[in-house]
């Protein structure tokens, strides 16, 4: 790591969360080298990136999604975001994921649970380091397809869902049954059927599970 001038700004803290050991040590090598970054630990699993922020304070918390056994990425990025500030600094460290998957449902699940950025391993290095810059500063850091993909998602009209549907669309999502929904909702088994049938044209899926997990990514759930 460059030591920043004197009387500048000073490095921002990172800690790096990966579950790959080797993927670890390169990142850590290539963060030495950054100017104004200061790597301050690592973690392999979600738990272990969890305690290390309450300890080391970091600015950045850089957060692969997949972390093996225990709790993932996206569930670590949930707590770090939202639990109690670090005793240091006061506020929650900003989350910037850096991962291989570029998937609509993993950068939804990501920036939800409240990552500053998403970025993907195949960034070049100057790249990952402005991004870790601007997530030290709030702002919003993303990959050039990630974005096209979050722009085109935005772009993406929302199916045209009746009451009744977003009605029957929320019980499915609680895991009820047909005879359950039916009987929640005061009609009948036919009639949910039949329901059920048109929100699976209109959300171009043919499983309870796709109908549920397209809502969910096109936030069509209460």
């Amino acid at each position: 790591m460059t030591e920043p001038a004197a009387g500048g700004p000073a490095p921002v803290r990172i800690l790096v969360c990966d579950d790959h050991v080797v993927v670890r040590a390169g990142l850590l090598a290539l963060l030495d080298s950054a100017p104004g970054i200061e790597v301050v630990g690592e973690a392999g699993t979600g738990e272990e990136a969890l305690a290390l922020a309450a300890r080391l304070d970091p600015d950045v918390v850089l957060m692969d999604l997949q972390l093996g056994t225990g709790i993932d990425g996206v569930e670590t990025t949930r707590r770090l975001t939202t639990g109690a500030p670090t005793a240091g600094t006061g506020r929650a460290p900003h989350v910037l994921v850096l991962t291989t998957y570029d998937t609509d449902a993993d950068i939804t699940r990501a920036i939800e649970a409240g990552a500053t950025g998403y970025l993907l391993k195949a960034e070049r290095p100057e790249e990952l380091f402005a991004a870790i810059h601007a997530a030290a500063r709030g702002r919003t850091a993303l990959s050039g397809p990630v974005a096209g993909r979050v722009m085109a998602n935005l772009r993406k009209p929302r199916p045209a869902l009746t009451d009744r549907e977003r009605d029957i669309l929320a019980q499915l999502a609680t895991g009820l049954g047909n005879r359950e929904i039916a009987r929640a909702l005061f009609i009948s088994e036919a009639t949910v059927k039949t329901h059920l049938r048109r929100i699976y044209d209109k959300l171009g899926v043919d499983t309870r599970a796709g109908a549920v997990a397209v809502a969910k990514e096109q936030r069509l759930l209460p």
